[in-house]
């Protein structure tokens, strides 16, 4: 079944959308808190989570009125701030209660901003009760990608990253079977040209000064390694149905090519525009339709000269371990994000230096014994064994 078949239904809204932005205090959740801002015509936010800033979780219901919201960290249950929510507003605490929000009758469209492995139950709630997915949380399919997508109605699953969202919109209207490559930008991140001597030395402040997008930490520090990027050559897998190594992973520093899809017969499409996230996070929510754009249009009469290179997988080992892993399969993928959301938290920490990052998602790859993905319950089980070992892994290093 393709995911853009039969979109009617959502062209022809009358009312507003309403949406829930679960991890509304991120990158992700504030720009599209801003997307809503500016489209409040259309746009009507039901519901926001936080992990713990309660702080702005408080200020954003207050503006936008809610009627629901979430702390998914039990420890802020308490946090004085929480009695300033509007009255009318009903707050619920803890993981289950953040997977709850996804599947809330008054609620349209679930933004999913939610960062790391916490996001899936929502993700797969929210297409359970048939809401539009908007999602930013990539580990949703990279991880349950084989529970996920097989509840992927027609229309009702849009990614938000600006890679995903480009060729997403490069194939609308197109026959998907008659694409035969995916070329997926990648600014190159901080390090670009570096050697492995030179990454060794690196520390998490250089990681976590990228040349084009503001993103959070954890993200960053991904995008750094080229895992991130590896992460979104499996996600272009499970969405659009290409195989691992039909996903092309091209450098292109200016960041104005936001990703490409090549055909069969020689055409390729491409997709281009500011960098900014509010554009993939606005198509997620106006698809099928174009709204007015929250950005500055590109003068390209004088735009700097666009520029194309190849990802170095071997400098940047953590891209061809996602490969593996997507060749594998299975809960391979799960051990991949597990470990990595371990290693890179300890990188940011100075307790491991950037190559062992890799170092640590390649054992825990290399000790894992692969099952087909059956149901969320194993993946949480696979996900704590692999952090375990990519804890084991660490000690050893240190």
């Amino acid at each position: 079944m393709s995911i853009f078949e039969d979109t009617a239904p959502r062209s022809e809204r009358r009312r507003p959308l309403r949406v829930a932005v679960l991890g509304c205090s991120g990158s992700i959740g504030t720009q599209t808190l801003d997307v809503c801002r500016k489209h409040a015509d259309k746009v009507e936010v039901v519901a926001l989570s936080v992990f713990g800033s309660t702080d702005a979780l408080v200020a954003a219901a207050r503006e936008f009125g809610v009627r629901y919201a979430c702390v998914a960290d039990e420890a802020h249950a308490d946090d004085a701030i929480l009695s300033e929510l509007p009255e009318h507003c009903a707050l619920s605490v803890g993981s289950q209660a953040l997977a709850d929000l996804a599947s809330l009758d008054d609620v349209d469209c679930v933004v999913n901003a939610l960062v790391g492995a916490a996001g899936i139950q929502a993700g797969y709630q929210a297409l359970r009760a048939d809401k539009v997915l908007a999602y930013a949380n990539k580990e949703s399919i990279i991880v349950a990608g084989d529970l996920l997508m097989p509840l992927a109605k027609p229309g009702m699953l849009i990614p938000v990253d600006s890679e995903h969202s480009a060729i997403f919109q490069c194939l609308v209207g197109e026959r998907t079977r008659e694409a035969k490559r995916l070329w997926l930008t990648c600014s190159g991140g901080p390090f670009y040209g570096r050697t492995r001597e030179e990454l060794a030395r690196v520390t998490a402040a250089d990681a976590l000064a990228h040349p084009t997008w503001q993103m959070g930490a954890k993200i960053t520090i991904d995008s750094a390694s080229l895992m991130n990027k590896g992460f979104e050559v499996l996600e272009a897998h499970h969405l659009f149905e290409m195989g691992i190594d039909d996903v092309r992973v091209l450098v292109q520093r200016q960041s104005r090519i936001h990703s490409m899809v090549e055909f069969v017969d020689g055409s390729t499409i491409a997709q281009l525009g500011p960098s900014d996230m509010r554009i993939p996070i606005q198509y997620a929510l106006s698809y099928p339709q174009r709204w007015e754009s929250p950005s500055e249009s590109i003068d390209w009469c004088h735009e700097q000269p666009i520029t194309f290179g190849e990802a170095d997988e071997k400098t940047f080992g953590c891209l061809a371990l996602a490969r593996e892993a997507g060749r594998v399969g299975g809960t391979m993928p799960c051990v991949l994000n597990a470990a990595n959301e371990v290693a890179n938290e300890a990188f940011r920490k100075d307790r491991c230096s950037f190559l062992d990052i890799e170092r640590v998602v390649s054992a825990a790859m290399d000790a894992h014994d692969v099952e087909p993905v059956q149901s969320l319950e194993q993946l949480e089980h696979i996900d704590a064994w692999a952090r375990e070992k990519a804890r084991q892994e660490l000690a050893v290093l240190a």
